[in-house]
């Protein structure tokens, strides 16, 4: 989503770090970039005035010009401006009312109220353990209502029965009624949308507001909508009074205005952003990781939860006692493939990753992208269960048979028993010392002790230049890793061929939270 953003400022920034001393010449310079940067990306024009204004108060003082590296002063700053635009801090759903809490959602059609409502219920369900009930308002788009039921199949969540002919006003009572009844902690209230704000529109939201009162009501906005999301917001706040927005298709290829200006201009936070169509593909908002993020930092707090989150904690076991052992066959290394798509394949570790938003058209040039784990992954199931327990029974005709099964070639299988050759010698090598942590949690070991904050990760927006840049060194000195990443050692790929890429280690090997 913010691609094009961050190589706009990352580019007018490192001109600036790379100088000994700036002038306010220097500065106003870059602070016209930063504006012409944030205008294309369509953050609205009142913010970005109100932006850039900020950082230059701070920008242009005696101390950061005078500063020994007032370049990285000028990134720190910008920084946390990011951080103020975006909200100081992630702010939940509030669920701190009597059952059942009732969360409105509200939106224009096609913003993804449906979608968003399954996905919410889904996460409380599952994550917080609340017993959830879905409502469909929505009385004039076809097959919505059956729509939402379906949802609730999919993700095992209650959803009220429909019952023809009723208002959306009699639906939203029903439903406090039958939650009430039901032993409900929670009602979600899916609204119809139009394809535009009017009247009626905004007649039935008050309606239904004074109804079922809810204690949260969310604006479900498509984060692609651009300049014109900021009136959105702001309509829907002055007539309906909205609690929190929820972004959709962050993951798409939208320049990102709107998840800058609709906090900035509506003053409410921006709580969730869906990342994609799968009903897990939905996110806390922390405004800190997504400005390190646009400033090409990184988001290792957010890769650390995700793998805590994704990677069985029973199999993580296993597979460091096999390494342990220094056993390491086919079935171990699908496992490790299989981990890393759950974590969102290449693009959503590199993403994550300090500093690798710099090296893009390398890890392009290198051909390395998710096509490449599903076709090793197609080549694994391909065989059988000897074959992947003993590789070296592969000869030349089950190599054949392989090929035809995985639609790959006997190339690509060849380089696929190297790289797990390479990687097994290395588990070996391991196994023996009995010194060697795994993949990410070296890296965070040395992160948390050598930057003298033990018990979590330090967050990178908090820390000065100085910190940033020791923060930078230890995480590259690391690997990010110390063997377990399928085929992504510090010194390249193994077997792929293409430049060798610096810095790629291991995939996080972390428990699961319990």
């Amino acid at each position: 989503m913010f691609e094009s953003l961050q190589d706009r400022l990352g580019s007018i920034l490192n001109g600036l770090t790379g100088r000994g001393a700036l002038s306010e010449k220097d500065v106003s310079a870059a602070l016209r970039e930063v504006r012409r940067a944030l205008l294309e990306a369509d953050v609205a024009l009142e913010v970005v005035r109100d932006f850039t204004e900020k950082v230059r108060e701070q920008a242009v003082g005696a101390e950061v010009l005078k500063s020994i590296k007032p370049g990285q002063m000028v990134v720190k700053i910008v920084h946390d401006q990011l951080v103020e635009m975006l909200g100081a801090e992630g702010v939940p759903i509030d669920l701190n009312a009597p059952a059942p809490v009732v969360i409105m959602m509200v939106g224009l059609q096609g913003s993804g109220k449906t979608t968003t409502t399954g996905k919410i219920a889904s996460r409380m369900t599952s994550r917080d353990k609340k017993k959830v009930l879905m409502a469909s308002l929505d009385t004039r788009r076809p097959a919505a209502q059956e729509q939402l039921r379906q949802l609730g199949e999919q993700a095992s969540v209650d959803t009220l029965p429909i019952v023809e002919g009723q208002s959306p006003v009699q639906i939203s009572a029903r439903a406090v009624q039958a939650a009430k009844l039901g032993g409900h902690d929670i009602v979600i209230l899916d609204t119809a949308g139009r394809t535009h704000i009017d009247e009626p529109l905004m007649v039935e939201m008050a309606d239904i507001k004074a109804n079922a009162a809810p204690h949260e009501i969310l604006l479900v906005a498509d984060a692609l909508t651009g300049q014109d999301a900021v009136n959105l917001a702001r309509s829907f706040d002055e007539r309906v009074g909205i609690t929190g927005l929820v972004l959709t298709r962050m993951d798409g290829d939208g320049r990102g205005g709107a998840a800058l200006s609709m906090r900035a201009v509506t003053g409410k936070p921006i709580k969730l952003i869906g990342t994609g169509e799968k009903m897990d593909a939905l996110e806390e908002f922390h405004p800190r990781r997504i400005a390190d993020r646009i400033l090409g930092m990184g988001d290792i707090v957010s890769l650390v939860e995700k793998a805590a989150e994704t990677i069985d904690a029973e199999k993580a076991q296993v597979m460091a006692d096999r390494m342990k052992a220094g056993k390491f066959d086919l079935n171990d290394l699908a496992e490790q493939l299989g981990q890393m798509q759950k974590l969102g394949g290449m693009g959503g570790l590199m993403g994550m990753m300090p500093g690798m938003g710099k090296m893009k058209n390398q890890i392009a040039a290198s051909g390395l992208d998710d096509a490449v784990f599903k076709r090793q992954l197609a080549i694994i199931s391909s065989m059988t269960r000897k074959e992947r327990a003993n590789p070296e029974l592969l000869k030349h005709s089950r190599k054949k048979r392989i090929a035809a099964g995985s639609g790959t070639s006997s190339a690509e299988i060849n380089k696929l028993l190297k790289m797990h050759r390479q990687m097994a010698d290395m588990m070996k090598a391991m196994g023996g010392k009995g010194k060697k942590k795994g993949m990410l949690g070296k890296m965070m070991g040395g992160l948390t002790g050598g930057m003298g904050m033990p018990g979590g990760m330090p967050d990178p927006g908090s820390l000065d230049p100085e910190q940033l840049k020791a923060l930078q060194k230890q995480a590259e000195a690391s690997g990010l890793g110390g063997g377990g990443l399928p085929g992504l050692g510090s010194g390249g790929l193994p077997g792929l061929g293409g430049p060798k890429l610096p810095g790629l280690g291991g995939l996080p090997n972390l428990p699961r939270k319990k």
